[in-house]
C-alpha cells in the first residue's frame, strides 16, 4: 500500500487540476438570443441562457449611395435584460448580436 500512495496523490491532484480549469455552466457565453423589431424603429436583442452580456448590432444602407453603410448599435446588456436601439429609415443591411461572457 505504502508503493500506492504516491501514485493515488498524483491521480488526486491530477483530477483536482482538471476540475479546477474546466468551465462550469456558470461562465457560459449567452445563448437563447431573440432579435425582436419593436414600435417604430427599435430593434432588441434579449438572452435567456448563460452569464455575460450581449449588445445588438445593426448596419444599415443609407439612401444617398455616396454615405455608405451607417453602424447602429445597443448597450450591453446582462441575460434576462434588453439591449435596445433606435435606428433611422433606411434600408436594413444586417443585425445581429454581440455577446461576451
Amino acid at each position: 500500500m505504502p508503493k500506492l500512495a504516491p501514485m493515488f496523490a498524483a491521480i488526486v491532484l491530477t483530477t483536482a487540476g482538471l476540475v479546477a480549469v474546466t468551465p462550469s455552466g456558470a461562465w457560459a457565453v449567452p445563448s437563447d438570443c431573440t432579435i425582436t423589431f419593436t414600435a417604430p424603429r427599435v430593434v432588441q436583442s434579449y438572452c435567456t441562457s448563460g452569464t455575460g452580456e450581449h449588445k445588438i448590432h445593426m448596419t444599415l444602407r443609407h439612401f444617398l449611395p455616396e454615405v455608405g453603410l451607417i453602424p447602429v448599435e445597443g448597450q450591453w446588456a446582462p441575460v434576462g435584460g434588453v439591449s435596445s436601439t433606435g435606428y433611422p429609415p433606411h434600408t436594413i443591411e444586417n443585425v445581429w448580436i454581440e455577446k461576451r461572457g
